[in-house]
């Protein structure tokens, strides 16, 4: 089951059925309830995880205790890669959302192959273009959309291609992850609610005029 799951990551796609054995021999299943904290801010690196179950929030808190979650795990990604290379501390937290499920892969094996197989390393090159490349839209939407534009963006981006969809994080996650107070996005999101492009029960959302958040969200 671990390598059917990591084979369909593009980081572990390419690599050969013994390499995969001896990686996945390390691997651990991981079984997490909503608030559990896999790793804080400069800890130690030691391991990667790829989701199976659930939500993991990728986030950075400042002195005063505020969050900024710069990124939502969701089954299929994977997170925790970097200190791979540089061995550093852990450049953010990674905390459950929900009840959710990782697996747990040391990086012994992983090094090992890679200086077995450096070719592979292309994947990595890959996964870590991807993440810089989410950073600078990340930092486009802080500096030319507002607070109403980012929400819009992050809504668009949870439901998918869903109209309807639940909400799977709090309104201070949700806060967190468009950069601004609970009060500003939740003004957002009345003023969605009120043009008729959203509608909301609780933590149900059912957008009705995509087109129109859509160009707001741009």
């Amino acid at each position: 089951m671990i390598q059917q799951v990591l084979r369909s990551t593009a980081l572990f796609a390419d690599v050969a059925d013994e390499a995969l054995s001896l990686i996945t021999d390390r691997a651990e299943t991981r079984q997490l309830r909503r608030g559990d904290t896999i790793f804080e801010e400069g800890d130690a690196p030691n391991s990667l995880y790829v989701v199976t179950r659930g939500r993991i929030a990728i986030a950075n808190k400042s002195i005063d205790n505020r969050e900024s979650m710069v990124a939502l795990m969701e089954p299929g990604d994977l997170f925790g890669e970097m200190g791979i290379f540089d061995g550093e501390g852990r450049s953010a937290e990674a905390r459950a959302l929900e009840v959710s499920e990782v697996i747990e892969i040391p990086y012994e094996p992983m090094i090992a192959h890679y200086q077995e197989q450096p070719t592979e390393l292309w994947n990595v090159v890959r996964l870590l273009a991807s993440r810089l490349r989410s950073m600078d839209e990340a930092l486009a939407d802080a500096v030319f959309l507002d607070v109403t534009g980012r929400t819009a963006k992050r809504i668009l981006e949870i439901a998918g291609e869903n109209d309807e969809f639940y909400l799977p994080i709090t309104q201070e996650e949700l806060a967190g992850m468009v950069g601004a107070s609970r009060e500003r996005v939740n003004k957002a999101i009345a003023s969605f609610i009120r043009l008729g492009w959203l509608t909301q029960n609780d933590r149900r959302y059912v957008i009705t005029n995509r087109k129109q958040l859509s160009i707001r969200s741009s």
